[in-house]
């Protein structure tokens, strides 16, 4: 009896610290957000406001069809596809430069750790800046243009991508590869055959899922000078031209659509 009671004592006394503990955190967050929200103005819908945004939806539905293919050159057809080049072409610079700096970077392939080491720092310094750091960076450079957005979307991609493959290396099964060793296999013929049919279903997997995220930030990056598809939307937002802005929307809605659909399907069968 006494030792029951003891065991209840401290299941209780637990129980108590409990529920002490997650009502002290509940108030916490419960302050912070009181505080948080305290400060924000007052939401207030100005005349003007209603004008501009009456007018905007104007613009998006009755959007101007001429526009989407003009002889010059210069519309919706010609912009969309410079934003999937660029995609296109981002994502490949950054596929290829990524792939030495995850091999260096898993620590299964190479047991050198100042190597992995400075191959991680490398790959967390580039994720540091953004695209659109990256694209201002690169317009100073080599001027604006598409070429401009090719680099920020690759060297930009190749953080993300190197750190996902090196994760990806380091946890493939070594067995092939002992096994491989084992035979009198050489390190070329070991990462050929054992290695690499371990990870290039993921690697494909992931640079689709890049490219997709890449085409999105295509078209933004035209906004600050970097090519595709956000030149002519910047210009057409600058001079208040809602219907070309809503033509613009619309076909970035329609190829990210069939983008996301052909890559979804592609990295089923892959994976």
């Amino acid at each position: 009896m006494t030792t029951m009671s003891k065991t209840e004592l401290l299941n209780n006394y637990s129980n108590k610290q409990k529920k002490i503990k997650y009502t002290l955190t509940a108030l916490v967050v419960a302050a912070l957000l009181i505080w948080a929200f305290a400060g924000m103005p007052a939401l207030e819908i100005k005349d003007k406001s209603r004008q501009i945004l009456g007018s905007i939806l104007q613009g998006l539905t009755h959007p101007d069809w001429g526009f989407v293919y003009q002889k010059g050159g210069e519309d919706l057809l010609h912009g969309l596809l410079e934003t999937f080049a660029i995609a296109v072409v981002g994502t490949i610079l950054a596929a290829i430069i990524c792939i030495p700096l995850a091999f260096l970077g898993a620590k299964n392939i190479v047991k050198l750790r100042p190597v992995t080491g400075t191959s991680k720092f490398i790959l967390s310094i580039i994720r540091v800046f953004p695209e659109i750091v990256m694209a201002l960076i690169f317009i100073k450079a080599v001027g604006p243009g598409s070429f401009s957005g090719v680099l920020a979307l690759g060297i930009h991609s190749v953080g993300m991508l190197g750190k996902l493959f090196a994760e990806d290396i380091e946890n493939i099964d070594l067995s092939a590869t002992e096994s491989l060793k084992a035979c009198g296999a050489n390190k070329i013929k070991t990462l050929v055959f054992a290695v690499i049919p371990q990870i290039l279903p993921t690697f494909m997997s992931l640079i689709l899922y890049r490219f997709e995220l890449n085409l999105r930030s295509a078209s933004i990056l035209g906004l600050i000078g970097a090519g595709g598809i956000g030149t002519p939307l910047i210009f057409a937002l600058q001079t208040r031209s809602w219907d070309r802005v809503g033509i613009i929307l619309i076909g970035l809605v329609i190829m990210v659509g069939i983008v996301d659909y052909i890559s979804g399907k592609i990295r089923e069968k892959i994976v």
